[in-house]
Parts: structure tokens; C-alpha cells; sequence
């Protein structure tokens, strides 16, 4: 039976099957709420009220989180033929890593902020949960996205973007996170079995993000920018980053749980040399990404969910530096993690309300973007 055109559809309908268009992407936002909590509860500073503050916003996201997962599936059951384009969208079908890192993300929240409201027993329990569905779901993303690109996307020479790295990062989340479950798991073959695999998907996604960043960089160097709203995916470089950061110092300074004093030694020593030369690097792509960001709202860019790269990636540059202030008593990386959160903060709340106004009025809930190459340009 012929469908009837979308305009000729009773409003109340409209508004129902308008939710048919969620896509993955959603789940950044909330990585970018659930990293405002993490990143506060690990701030080297203190800042009165602060933890209260965290704690809502923890709150908020697992809520966001809910409500995704019962909206998600259930447009996987009344529109699979649309969830699975989506897969087949070159742009957006990056954006599947997302949920797995969102799911990591409010189970970390659980255990830094979450324990004191609902007691650390179920934050344990519940962080344990996450971090298994998201690491299973993340290395499934760093395996089949990069396939169906390898395989089927039509990808052209200037169609890298931030959005690539969006598959492989989950498995860096996942080492990081990791870390805070090896003090809850029997000690021995159980820890060290946990402990290197953590180090393992963190080279996992180090070494495919290198890939895609020089890729991202020969892009802009030969081709420019796209000069639309997926200029802010640029910030995504900082998520690889600002996470193995922060993976290198959360794993470093629970090594010593799991293997031998030599060891864990060793592999405290590497957090800060490891750390500090990529913080130099994240340092410098922020300082392009702004440039380039600033260019474009100059020129007019639009809002879109894209706007939450300036999120997720931010936090785990703020935890990155904040694991640095811990590992070197450095006074200079607790004075960059605070300006880093301040910048965070402000972000988060503009990107917040220009999500809520979008919802309200619709614009964010319309089909998601057509598989047509964007053309970048130097222009």
C-alpha cells in the first residue's frame, strides 16, 4: 500500500515517525554530559560544589542514556531498513562508535561519582555491565566500520574527517576505563590478564588513530576544509589523544596491583613519558582546530549534532591533564586542567541548549545527511 507524503500526514503522526530518524550519532551527547562528570571528579583542583555538580550531571547523563537506548531500539524495530542505511552512510555510519563509548563513559561516572549516590556495590556491579557491552560493542566497531569502508563506502580523496576516528577510539576509552575495574577483580592471573588486555586495546586504537589523524592531515593540507557543520568533527582528534593520556596514567598507577614492583615501575614511568609528548601535540591541534572552527562560524556554519565534538574530546584532554598533575606534582598542568574544564563547561552548555531548542522545534530530528560526498576547499 502507497505510503501517504510526509506533508499530507496528520501532525500528531508526524511528530511519532519524526523519531525514526534518530540515528547513533545521538550517543555523543552523551559522552559529551557523562565527560563533564568524569572529568570534574578528577579535576587536580578543588572547587567548591563541584562534586554536587557531578554528581547531577552524572545523573543526567545515565537519564539521556535510558531514554537513548529505549528510542535507538526502537527504531531498529520499527525502521530497520533506515537504521541499517545508516550503517551504509558514509558519514554517518562512523558514528556507531559512539554508543559503546557512551555506555563506557556512565559506567566510569558510576564508579567516580556515581557510588555515593547509589552506593559503591551497585557502582561496581553497574560499571561492570557497561564497560563489558561497550568494549564488546567497540571492538566490533573497529572491525566492521573500517571493513564496510575498505569494502563497500564509496570513499573519495578528500573525504577524511574526525568522524572516522569516532569506530576505533572505544577500545582507548576501554583500556582507561579498565583501569578503574582491576582493583575489583581477584587478584593474580585475573588482574594481569586484565591489565594487559587494557594495554592491548590501547594500542589498538593508538596505532589506527595515528592512521586516520595523518590522513585527517593530509586532507586539510591538500584539499582544506569542508566549511560546514562538520568542521567541529575536527576536535575528535583530541578524543584519541586526551584518552590515551589519560589510559597511560590510570593504567601506570594501578600496575602495581598486577604484575611485579619492576614492572609497574616501569609502567608508571611510561605515563609520563608517553603523556607529556602527545599533551604537547593535543596542545597544538587545539590550537589549529579552534582556528579552523572560528574561520567557519565566521562564515556561517550552521548548528548541528556535530557541535558535540567539542565536547567528549575536550574532557578526555582534561582528564589526560589532570592524570599528568598526578603523575609529575606539576602546578602548570593543574593550571591547564582547570582553564581546560572551564573551556569544557562552556561548551557543554552552549551545545547542550542548541540541542534542547533543535529537539523542540524539530531541525535535529530530520533525516540524517545523504550519502553525497561533502567537496572540501581551501576557499
Amino acid at each position: 500500500m502507497a505510503t501517504a507524503p510526509a506533508d499530507d500526514l496528520p501532525s500528531s503522526y508526524k511528530r511519532v515517525e519524526v523519531l525514526g530518524n534518530i540515528g547513533p550519532n545521538w550517543f555523543a551527547s552523551v559522552m559529551g554530559t557523562g565527560i563533564v562528570a568524569t572529568a570534574g571528579a578528577a579535576l587536580p583542583v578543588h572547587v567548591f560544589g563541584l562534586r554536587a555538580f557531578a554528581e547531577a550531571v552524572w545523573v543526567g547523563a545515565a537519564g539521556l542514556l535510558a531514554l537513548l537506548i529505549v528510542l535507538v531500539g526502537g527504531h531498529w524495530l520499527r525502521h530497520p531498513t533506515v537504521a541499517r542505511g545508516h550503517a551504509r552512510n558514509p558519514q554517518m555510519a562512523h558514528f556507531y562508535g559512539a554508543a559503546p563509548m557512551a555506555l563506557m563513559t556512565v559506567g566510569a561516572g558510576a564508579m567516580l561519582v556515581g557510588r555515593d549516590l547509589i552506593g559503591e556495590r551497585i557502582a561496581v556491579d553497574l560499571d561492570w555491565v557497561l564497560w563489558t557491552a561497550g568494549t564488546l560493542g567497540g571492538l566490533f566497531t573497529a572491525v566492521s566500520i573500517p571493513f564496510l569502508m575498505f569494502t563497500q563506502h564509496e570513499v573519495e580523496p578528500d573525504a577524511a574527517f574526525g568522524g572516522w576516528l569516532m569506530p576505533v577510539v572505544p577500545p582507548m576509552v576501554s583500556a582507561a576505563t579498565g583501569a578503574l575495574l582491576l582493583p575489583h577483580i581477584a587478584a593474580a592471573t585475573g588482574r594481569q590478564t586484565m591489565l594487559y588486555g587494557c594495554y592491548a586495546m590501547f594500542g589498538l586504537s593508538l596505532v589506527a588513530s595515528v592512521n586516520i589523524i595523518a590522513m585527517i592531515w593530509s586532507r586539510l593540507v591538500l584539499y582544506g576544509t569542508s566549511g560546514t557543520a562538520r568542521v567541529p568533527t575536527l576536535w575528535i582528534v583530541l578524543g584519541p589523544l586526551g584518552q590515551s593520556i589519560t589510559a597511560a596514567g590510570l593504567l601506570g598507577a594501578v600496575s602495581g596491583m598486577a604484575v611485579q614492583h619492576e614492572v609497574a615501575e616501569d609502567m608508571n614511568t611510561f605515563a609520563i613519558l608517553f603523556g607529556v609528548p602527545v599533551w604537547g601535540f593535543a596542545v597544538l591541534w587545539i590550537a589549529l582546530a579552534t582556528a579552523l572552527t572560528v574561520r567557519t562560524l565566521r562564515r556561517g556554519m550552521p548548528f548541528a549534532l556535530t557541535w558535540w565534538s567539542l565536547t567528549f574530546p575536550v574532557g578526555t584532554f582534561v582528564t589526560g591533564t589532570s592524570q599528568l598533575a598526578a603523575h609529575t606534582h606539576l602546578p602548570a598542568f593543574k593550571v591547564a586542567a582547570a582553564v581546560a574544564y572551564a573551556g569544557l563547561l562552556f561548551t557543554w552548555l552552549l551545545v547542550t541548549v542548541r540541542t534542547a531548542r533543535g529537539s523542540l522545534r524539530g531541525n535535529l530530528l530530520r533525516l540524517p545527511p545523504s550519502s553525497a560526498p561533502i567537496k572540501a576547499s581551501k576557499g
